[in-house]
């Protein structure tokens, strides 16, 4: 095997713990790069028998600056890997993954990099959970993007510069675009690959997260127009134009408000049966499909970050949202 894993985390407690339980006996060499944990994160990746890195704080923190940072130290070793997989520290590798997706890259010259199936650990604990669920559940094949956790050929990744450190937010899909246009293939293959421990508890949290992913379709979408072209769209009108109608129609007639909160109950049973034909049942549907239609708000609100932040030309520092 030559397979090396670059592990991330901040602050992850016992999530990280369970991580490197199922990834230390699988992989050829684990590297585990810290953003400033103020937890026992260090300690435990070291007695688990990772390398650690520890990111200068001082320069702003991104998953993208620490998974490069980490393949760095792997290419450093007089055996550099051939493959590497990225992995989030409050994820869970199933057993056998990193032998599947070798054998798939081996197989496939042409492949960027091959990612797997994903679930939620703990789905059913909150409505939050539920929908990062079904967030993974994706079809296999041929796919435009997907989340961080993958097994990359380190050929690929250097051949498009690897992640770029300053996208804060939706730095996977950022990746994946380069790779694509790089004429590289990229797949999900019928395998499954991690438990996530996302452990969304609080509306709070599901918000900040709602921001953020804001503040990547604004960002990524700059950098690529074509991409998150929809999402940037919904959140514009569903966040911010409907809602100035409304406001400024009351002037106009009692009636213009109504029928904004018309258009959005529309979007919500629009909603709902899409996610009932995608197979989620009738209760869950009407769930996901509440906060699915307030999500535009917090990311119209990560939009509104994302450009005063390019235009006052600050420095993208990292949403948090656990």
């Amino acid at each position: 095997m030559s397979v090396d894993v670059v592990l991330i985390g901040r602050n992850e407690g016992e999530r990280l713990v369970q991580s490197l339980a199922t990834v230390v006996p699988q992989a050829r060499r684990v590297v585990y790069v810290d953003s400033g944990s103020t937890d026992d994160s260090v300690a435990n990746a070291q007695k688990a028998g990772a390398e650690v890195m520890h990111l200068d704080m001082s320069v702003s923190f991104s998953a993208a600056r620490a998974r490069n940072v980490g393949l760095t130290m792997l290419m450093a070793h007089d055996d550099p890997p051939d493959f590497v997989q990225f992995l989030d520290g409050d994820c869970r590798m199933v057993a056998g993954w990193l032998d599947a997706a070798e054998a798939r890259l081996r197989a496939a010259p042409d492949l960027g990099f091959v990612t797997g199936r994903q679930a939620e650990l703990d789905r059913d604990q909150t409505v939050f959970n539920q929908m990062l669920d079904f967030e993974w559940k994706r079809p296999e094949g041929e796919i435009e993007s997907c989340g961080g956790n993958m097994v990359v050929r380190v050929s690929a990744f250097q051949n498009v510069g690897g992640f770029d450190p300053s996208v804060i937010s939706s730095e996977d899909d950022e990746f994946c675009s380069r790779l694509r246009k790089a004429g590289w293939r990229l797949e999900r293959i019928g395998a499954d690959m991690a438990l996530h421990d996302g452990g969304r508890l609080r509306f709070g949290q599901w918000w900040m997260r709602g921001v953020r992913a804001g503040h990547g379709f604004a960002h990524v979408g700059g950098m690529h127009p074509e991409y998150f072209v929809r999402e940037r769209l919904r959140g514009w009108v569903y966040g911010l134009i409907l809602p100035m109608i409304a406001v400024l129609g009351v002037f106009v007639s009692p009636i213009v408000p109504l029928l904004v909160l018309a258009v959005y109950g529309l979007s919500y049973l629009k909603t709902v049966f899409g996610l009932q034909r995608s197979g989620l049942p009738g209760h869950e549907a009407r769930a996901h499909s509440v906060l699915l239609t307030v999500s535009k708000f917090p990311n119209c609100l990560g939009m509104i970050r994302y450009h005063l932040r390019r235009l006052s030309h600050r420095q993208m520092r990292l949403i948090e949202y656990k």
